[in-house]
């Protein structure tokens, strides 16, 4: 009886074992995508009250920053006058975040506070 209980036990664990490779396996090959965008400030304090209120929708959808603001260094062509890079796990999840009806209803108050070109790439597979 104590063969088969360890029997058992094990093929649990061998189970379990299984599922944490396959998911570690399958998060590897999702390559993650960036949100790049380039800034220009058009009202200060619109700016201000629009932050906050894009910060948290960026991070309730799963996106960190990765760089926001800070200097720039042009290297070829002109460098704008501020960026950020925002992180998400796929293309997918960054597209939606992007398209979703909270960023568009946050549109009148980005306009107004600055001039943005937005682009998401994907990064390369892990």
């Amino acid at each position: 009886m104590k063969t088969a209980y360890t029997a058992a036990l094990s093929m649990l664990a061998g189970i379990a074992v299984g599922a944490v490779a396959i998911e570690g396996l399958h998060a590897q090959s999702t390559p993650k995508a960036y949100v790049v965008s380039e800034i220009e400030v058009l009202d200060q304090g619109a700016q201000n009250a629009y932050l906050p209120k894009v910060t948290e929708l960026i991070k309730s959808s799963g996106g960190t920053f990765l760089a926001r603001g800070g200097n720039i260094f042009a290297v070829e062509g002109e460098a704008p006058k501020r960026v950020t890079i925002a992180v998400y796990d796929s293309f997918a999840k960054a597209q939606a975040a992007r398209t979703s009806p909270e960023w568009k209803a946050l549109a009148p108050e980005r306009n107004k506070a600055i001039k943005v070109r937005s682009f998401i790439t994907e990064g390369l597979p892990n």
